[in-house]
């Protein structure tokens, strides 16, 4: 439990339950859904909020029909309170894990890079850190960086700069970009490409939200921003599709390249130095006792990167 006081009195306290309520009710805006995500009853939930209010003395909620209204003090409590419950989190973790890449840790990673990376790295944490218990959650940069500072997770895998003078972050390599057109393109595959081959081709994006649609737009420069923003494809491997079909040509990062480009359809061309390239890495908070961990987690994707992948051989038509 937390201590409040104040010259009125020393009595009052809080507790972290009654945090995680609150702040779970700013994130859903529902006290259904939050009573959900604490696995508690509605009722309870609601009680407890209350409790809180009364507390400390304010009201933080605005319940209306069918809505919730968080007050101001009521915002700035529930930002407050992530804080507190991602540095309790902390203090557990630095009880807890005392061995390197030991008990539960959860990585959040980028969709452009969970299908590609993990897969190498993942038998290669098994075998040398049995004891480490890993929870993947993969989404956008956004969403993770929020679930990062809420404490939902511990470490990032995304693409650098991170901003935040709360978290830190430690760089694994660059993925250079290709750029992938279908294979009647009259562009030559000996020849390094430039921005302005790009230009005069329809450019094929990932939806907005994802940082490598922001990265090619940047590289690109803004005459693209004329064009069609994106088809709605969320993952690269419908975007190769709609390349190998015709529909334009597409930035392909090189850590994609052996899992999303294998149809004949589609031919891959360098770019004239300095190569386009994102930098990879982790980010966490700067709170976080497990920077033992990460450093470990960085040494092993690179060590796993470095070794060539093992490809499966085809069957024989029978």
């Amino acid at each position: 439990m937390i201590a409040i006081s104040d010259k009125d009195t020393l009595s009052k306290m809080i507790t972290l339950r009654q945090l995680q309520y609150l702040a779970s009710l700013a994130r859903h805006r529902h006290f259904g859904r939050a009573a959900v995500d604490c696995a508690v009853t509605q009722p309870a939930l609601s009680m407890q909020i209350r409790e809180l209010e009364r507390e400390v003395g304010t009201e933080l909620v605005e319940r209306r029909p069918g809505e919730v209204v968080f007050t101001e003090t009521g915002l700035n409590v529930a930002q407050r309170a992530e804080t507190i419950l991602a540095a309790t989190r902390d203090l557990i973790d630095f009880v807890r894990h005392r061995d390197v890449l030991s008990g539960a840790l959860k990585l959040g990673i980028i969709p452009t890079l969970a299908p590609y990376v993990l897969p190498r790295v993942l038998p290669r944490l098994q075998a040398d850190f049995p004891g480490l218990r890993l929870e993947v959650r993969e989404t956008q940069t956004r969403n993770l960086l929020d679930e990062l500072m809420r404490g939902d997770l511990d470490c990032l895998m995304l693409a650098l700069p991170v901003e935040g003078a709360d978290v830190e972050s430690l760089k694994l390599f660059d993925d250079a970009f290709l750029l992938a057109t279908p294979a009647d393109d009259p562009l030559p595959e000996r020849r390094h490409v430039t921005v302005d081959d790009v230009e005069q081709r329809r450019l094929i994006l990932l939806e907005e939200g994802h940082c490598l649609r922001d990265q090619a737009l940047a590289f690109c420069g803004a005459t693209q921003h004329e064009q069609p923003a994106s088809l709605g494809a969320t993952s690269l491997a419908t975007v190769m599709q709609m390349v190998a079909a015709g529909y334009g040509v597409t930035l392909v990062p090189e850590v994609a390249v052996d899992a999303e480009v294998r149809d004949e359809r589609v031919k891959l061309l360098r770019f004239a130095a300095p190569e386009p390239a994102r930098s990879v890495g982790l980010a966490w908070r700067r709170t976080s006792p497990r920077k033992r961990d990460f450093a470990a987690l960085g040494k092993v994707i690179i060590e796993a990167l470095r070794q060539p992948q093992r490809r499966p051989a085809l069957q024989a038509a029978k």
